[in-house]
C-alpha cells in the first residue's frame, strides 16, 4: 500500500477579477459573473489603477486568480503583466457587442493577441443571462482549471518530480488525453500511478498503462478494408473519413494519439479555432470522433512489415500478429532529430526533452529554461513553459528567427516579458548529479558560457519513420515518401508498376499503399495540411478499390 499525502486543493474559492473604470459597466460584468459562478469563485470588481495591487495582495494570501478581465487599451496592457504574476490566470480583454466594427479596438484586439497580452476577447454581457459571454467564461475557466491541475484527473503519478521515469509516464498519459497529476515523492525508488478506480500500477510500462486507462493495446490477426499506420493528425483524419464512409478501418501507432502535432500547446493558425487549440485536444477530439464511427484502434503497437498477402496487403506488428487490409495509408509522420554534445543522453528524459514536453510545464515553475529550436513548435512551447518558468531563452543558431518562425509568435515572444532568444548560438554540453543543473553554451565566436538550467527543450526539426519499409516503395533522398507523379521515374511508371494508370495522388509506388502527412515528400508541413493529406488519401483509397480492388504487388528485379 502506498504511504503518502493525499493530493488537495486549496479551501480558497479561486478570484475572477474585473478592472473596469466604468462602475456601471463593471457592475453589470461582476453581478453576471457571481450569479452563474459565486458558488465556487469569488468575484472581484476594481479599476484599472487597482488591478495591480488586487493581484499582488493575493498572490502571498495563497489565493489562485482563474481569470482576469479588463477593457480598453490601459486594460489590455494591464493583461500583459497578470502571467508574471498569477501564470495560470486566462486573461480576456472586454469589448461591446459590434466592438470589432470599431478599428481602433480591433487593432488592440489584433495587436494584444499577436503580442501575447492577452488570451482571448470577451464580449460584454448584454442581459442575464448572457449564453454568448457564459460561453466564452467557461472555455476560460476550464483552461485555468487544467492549467492549475485541479479538476478531475484520471491518474495521480507518484514520483521523483525530475526523474526520467516521471517523465515518460506522464509523456503517455499526456498522449492518450488523460488529465493527471504529479505528486512529488523525492528519492522514491520505483513510480507507482494511481487511477480514479483506486488501482494502483507500480511503475507500468506504457502498453500497461495504456491498457490500465482503457485504451486497445491488444491486437489480433483480423481482417479489414483499411489499415492506417500512425495516430497523428494525417492518421485520424484518414480514420475519421474512411470509418464514416464505410470502410472496416483499423488504426496502429507505437505510442499513443496525436504524433508531433499532440505536444503543441497551442495551434493558432487551425482554420475555425481563432481562440487557438491544444494540439493533445485537437487529437483526443479526431480519436472520439474516429472511435464513433467505428475505427478499431490498437495504441502501443509499433508496425515492423508490410507485405503483399492474398487479396491484398499484410501489416505485421513487432509481436508478429498481422493484420490483412485492402488498403494501406501510411501516416508515419516524423521522428525528433537528436542534438550529438555531452551529457544530453545520459540527461534525456530528467531535465532533457525531445519534443514540446508540455507535460513538463508545471515542474518547472520558478526555474530557467531553454528551448533549441527556431520553428513554431519551438515558439510554441517556450509560450507555455514562459506561463511557468522564471525565465525561457530560446537558442538558435540562425541570427534571428524570422526565415523560420510564423510572424504572430515572433510578435508573441517579443511581447512575453521573460523569455528570450540569443542567436548563433549552440549547445556545447549538458551536466548535472541525476538531473540536468548546467548548460555549456558556445556562441558563433567559439567562445564558451556555463548556465544553470533546470530543462532543456529540442525541437530542431525532424526525419521520417520509413526505415522498415520494403525497398519497393520508393522515397527520396531524405526518406520522404514518394507518392503521384513524384512516383513516376522520368514520367515513366515505376518499375514493376502492374497497373495500366499511374499512381493516384497520394498512391505510393506500391499500388495500394498511400502516404499521408509529413511523411509524405513535398508535403506542406502544418497540422491543417496533414488532416487535408488523410481526407484526400480516402478519396484515393475508394477510388482505387473501385478499379483495381486485388492489384498485385510490384515484381522485384
Amino acid at each position: 500500500m502506498l504511504v503518502g499525502a493525499p493530493v488537495t486543493v486549496s479551501a480558497r474559492k479561486p478570484l475572477l477579477v474585473v478592472a473596469d473604470d466604468d462602475p456601471a459597466e463593471r457592475r453589470r460584468v461582476t453581478d453576471e459573473l457571481a450569479r452563474r459562478y459565486g458558488a465556487d469563485y469569488t468575484v472581484s470588481g476594481c479599476t484599472n489603477a487597482e488591478l495591480m495591487t488586487v493581484l499582488e495582495e493575493a498572490r502571498p494570501a495563497g489565493e489562485e486568480v482563474a481569470v482576469v478581465l479588463a477593457a480598453g487599451e490601459p486594460g489590455a496592457e494591464l493583461l500583459a503583466r497578470v502571467r508574471a504574476l498569477h501564470p495560470t490566470a486566462r486573461r480576456g480583454l472586454l469589448i461591446p457587442w459590434l466592438g470589432w466594427m470599431d478599428r481602433a479596438l480591433a487593432e488592440l484586439v489584433l495587436r494584444s493577441m499577436a503580442r501575447g497580452w492577452i488570451d482571448l476577447y470577451v464580449l460584454r454581457p448584454t442581459g442575464s443571462p448572457d449564453e454568448v459571454f457564459h460561453r466564452t467564461m467557461a472555455e476560460l475557466l476550464q483552461e485555468s482549471a487544467r492549467l492549475r491541475g485541479e479538476g478531475p484527473a484520471g491518474a495521480t503519478i507518484v514520483a521523483e518530480a525530475r526523474s526520467a521515469r516521471a517523465h515518460a509516464l506522464r509523456a503517455t498519459i499526456s498522449g492518450l488525453g488523460i488529465p493527471h497529476r504529479l505528486r512529488a515523492e523525492p528519492d522514491l525508488f520505483e513510480p507507482t500511478v494511481l487511477l480514479a478506480d483506486g488501482t494502483a500500477l507500480s511503475d507500468p510500462s506504457a502498453a500497461e498503462l495504456t491498457q490500465a486507462l482503457g485504451f486497445p493495446t491488444e491486437l489480433e490477426p483480423h481482417e479489414a478494408d483499411l489499415v492506417v499506420v500512425g495516430a497523428g493528425p494525417a492518421g485520424l483524419s484518414a480514420a475519421v473519413y474512411g470509418s464514416s464512409e464505410g470502410l472496416r478501418t483499423t488504426v496502429l501507432d507505437a505510442g499513443a494519439v496525436g504524433g508531433q502535432a499532440g505536444s503543441s500547446s497551442l495551434i493558432r493558425n487551425y482554420l475555425g479555432f481563432p481562440r487557438g487549440l491544444g494540439g493533445g485536444e485537437l487529437a483526443q477530439r479526431a480519436y472520439q470522433q474516429a472511435w464513433l464511427f467505428g475505427t478499431r484502434f490498437r495504441l502501443t503497437q509499433r508496425v515492423v512489415a508490410l507485405e503483399p498477402a492474398t487479396g491484398g496487403i499484410a501489416v505485421r506488428s513487432a509481436d508478429q500478429v498481422e493484420v490483412t487490409a485492402r488498403a494501406v495509408v501510411l501516416a508515419l509522420g516524423v521522428e525528433y532529430r537528436r542534438l550529438d554534445a555531452p551529457g544530453l543522453a545520459e540527461l534525456e528524459g530528467a531535465g532533457v526533452y525531445y519534443g514540446a514536453s508540455m507535460s513538463e510545464a508545471q515542474a518547472l515553475a520558478g526555474e530557467p529554461v531553454f528551448v533549441v529550436g527556431g520553428g513554431n513548435s519551438a515558439g510554441q512551447a517556450a509560450l507555455h513553459l514562459a506561463r511557468y518558468a522564471r525565465e525561457v531563452t530560446i537558442l538558435v543558431r540562425r541570427s534571428s528567427l524570422v526565415a523560420t518562425m510564423s510572424r504572430y509568435l515572433i510578435d508573441a515572444i517579443e511581447g512575453a516579458p521573460n523569455v528570450g532568444v540569443r542567436s548563433g548560438t549552440e549547445i556545447a554540453a549538458a551536466a548535472g548529479d541525476g538531473f540536468l543543473e548546467r548548460l555549456e553554451l558556445r556562441d558563433a565566436s567559439g567562445e564558451t558560457e556555463t548556465v544553470a538550467a533546470a530543462a532543456l527543450v529540442i525541437l530542431i526539426g525532424a526525419h521520417p519513420r520509413t526505415e522498415w519499409l520494403p525497398e519497393e516503395i520508393l522515397r527520396d533522398e531524405w526518406g520522404y515518401l514518394l507518392t503521384g507523379a513524384d512516383a513516376l521515374d522520368d514520367e515513366h511508371r515505376p518499375e514493376g508498376w502492374s497497373l495500366e494508370r499511374p499512381p493516384l495522388p497520394l498512391e505510393t509506388s506500391v499500388p495500394g499503399v498511400f502516404a499521408a502527412g509529413d511523411v509524405r515528400a513535398r508535403s506542406v508541413k502544418r497540422v491543417a495540411g496533414a488532416v487535408g493529406d488523410g481526407a484526400m488519401a480516402i478519396t484515393d483509397v475508394h477510388a482505387f478499390l473501385s478499379q483495381e480492388p486485388a492489384a498485385g504487388w510490384p515484381a522485384r528485379t
